[in-house]
Order: structure tokens, then sequence, then C-alpha cells
């Protein structure tokens, strides 16, 4: 309920921006103000944004996962007139909090995961409290490579066997080679090495981390290059990267489900996973580029989500980060 109230209240700030439809004309702000970027339709409740009026630069660095759909509306927000600089670093999404929440280095922190409750007592510690904004649905994505003809669909049980204690294919399932297992992961910062530990191996990495044959990169291309290489490798990674790669890559089934767009929005998919930004108010505030940016993408994500290799998140949880975006910036226009 209370929730519900925030929204109201924060949406009636903006009645004149949002009355009579989401696509309503919203007034500018006044000439010379820092949020003069403020200006023609409003898109899903938020205030129209005009990257030419977009001054100052945007520091972001998180998940490699949501690396290229940040890339992807970073790349719009210029073509579309903004001039300044914007920072994208794929360090994985546990480096990006810690830059984040520790360091306070930068604006925005790209994740694959949920915030943990340390990382939100971190941020406290250094005057940050972060705003989540939901951007996508991510299907993680368990591949091989197109030499590999036998690895069709696998089981989470299987699964856990091919990353832990399996030397050969044929230790898992009799009919497979007698070939000794190639693996490659995501390294333990990345928001992926989480999620499957947490998914595969209830939060246990060890037997993940004790297997043989095993590299680990925060570079899900160099991951990429190593399963192609080999029928006898396997990896994981989020979907656009495969999706890029389909050519060179499969990706298996899991307990018999594919990753369509059609699995993940109904929740069949066993390893679909939410996708965000974070952010902060007073960093809204005193650096309103970066309000614009998030003003942006959450405007435009869904338009350019599919297309990166990802699926769009149901609208009523990206409708909650619009909301907190409204609640973070109001009174400033």
């Amino acid at each position: 309920m209370r929730k519900l109230i925030v929204l109201i209240l924060a949406l009636a700030a903006l009645a004149p921006l949002v009355a009579g439809g989401a696509q309503e004309k919203a007034q500018p702000a006044a000439a010379g103000s820092s949020l003069a970027w403020i200006e023609g339709p409003s898109v899903h409740g938020l205030p129209g944004v005009n990257p030419l009026k977009v001054t100052g630069n945007i520091i972001t660095a998180g998940s490699s996962t949501v690396f290229p759909l940040s890339e992807r509306m970073a790349e719009r927000f210029k073509e579309e007139g903004y001039s300044g600089n914007i920072t994208i670093d794929s360090i994985g999404s546990g480096a990006g909090f810690e830059r984040f929440t520790v360091a306070g280095e930068t604006d925005i922190a790209n994740a694959s995961r949920g915030i943990k409750a340390k990382e939100i007592e971190n941020a406290k510690k250094i005057g940050r409290t972060p705003i989540e904004f939901r951007v996508g649905t991510d299907a993680l994505a368990v591949t091989v490579s197109k030499a590999n003809t036998f690895l069709k669909s696998v089981t989470k049980e299987e699964l856990a066997k091919i990353f832990s204690t399996a030397q050969m294919w044929s230790d898992v399932n009799p009919a497979w080679p007698a070939q000794p297992i190639q693996r490659f992961i995501p390294g333990t910062d990345s928001g992926t090495f989480d999620y499957f530990a947490e998914e595969v191996f209830e939060s246990n990495a060890e037997p993940l981390l004790a297997a043989s044959n095993l590299q680990l990169s925060e570079d899900d291309n160099i991951l990429v290059q190593g399963i192609k290489g080999s029928p006898y490798a396997i990896g994981f990674f989020g979907y656009a990267y495969y999706a890029e790669n389909e050519a060179a890559l499969n990706i298996a089934a899991i307990e018999g489900i594919e990753a369509t767009a059609a699995n993940v929005d109904n929740g069949t998919y066993p390893l679909a996973r939410p996708l965000f930004i974070y952010s902060d108010a007073q960093i809204m505030r005193e650096k309103p580029q970066v309000a614009a940016f998030i003003d942006f993408y959450l405007s435009y994500v869904n338009e350019e989500v599919v297309d990166v290799g990802y699926f769009p998140a149901n609208e009523d949880v990206i409708q909650k980060g619009r909301a907190a975006w409204l609640e973070a910036m109001k009174g400033m226009y």
C-alpha cells in the first residue's frame, strides 16, 4: 500500500507532464536550468529528454551481461544528440557494485543480479542509497560448439556434474564421448557466476571452482572463443553473447525447455534472470546528465533490448523503476 501511495503522489506531482496520456507534451524546464533537457512529449510518464541539451559526462561500470544493453542505449543517446562522454566498463556485477558502493567512483552500476544487503550497507557509509531500475531479462545461455553433436538438452543435475566432478563427458552420460570436458565460465566477480552457482549449486561455488580444465574470464568474448574452439568445450554467459555468435555456437535446452521469448516471459525457462542498473537520488540531482540518461534508458529500452539479444522485462517492473526515478527527482522541476 505504501508503495502505491508513493507512486500515486509521484505521478500526481507530474500531472502537467503526463495528463492526457504517455505522449502528451511536457513543459520544458526554464532556460539555463540544469534540467533544460526536459523537452518534448513525456514517455511512459517520464519527462521527455532532448539529448542535444544534456551536458556533462557519465560513468558506469559493472555486469558484462548488461554491458551490451547499456552500450546500445548510450549509442542511441549519442545518436540523438548527446555530446558528452559515457564510460561503460565491463568488469562484472560484483566489481561494479564495489566501485559504486565503496569507492564511489561511478554514477551507475550495471548488474545481472540484485544488490546485496552488505553492498547497500557499504553504499550508505559513503552517503549513497542505491535505487534499482529493472531494464530487461536475460536467459543465461549454456553453450557448446557447433561441432558438438551430442548435447542438445541438459538437466540441472547434469549441469552440476558437468561443471564440477565429472572428468569425461561419458561420466555424465554413457552415451556421450569419453573425452575430457573443457569448461569456460565467467569470473567470480561476475553476476553470471553468482547466478549459476545459486541456481545449479545452491549458492555453493566450491565444486564449480574445483573443476578441472576450467578457464575463468570476466570477458565473455574470451569464453566464446574457447567454447567454439573445441567440440568438447562448454560454458555459460548472457544470451546476448550467444545471439551474437549463433553461427559458431549451439545453445542447450535446460530441462527440455528452450530459451525463447515466450518461455522466458512466462517463467518456464529455468535459467532466466533480471537485469538492472542502479544509481542514487543525490547523484541524479547533482549530475542531471545521469538523471537524463536513466530517464532515456527507461523510456526506450524496450525498443532496443530484443535486438541486443535479451528479452523485455515485464512492463509492471519497468514501471516501478520509472516511479522510483520520479520519486528521486521530485521537486527538481
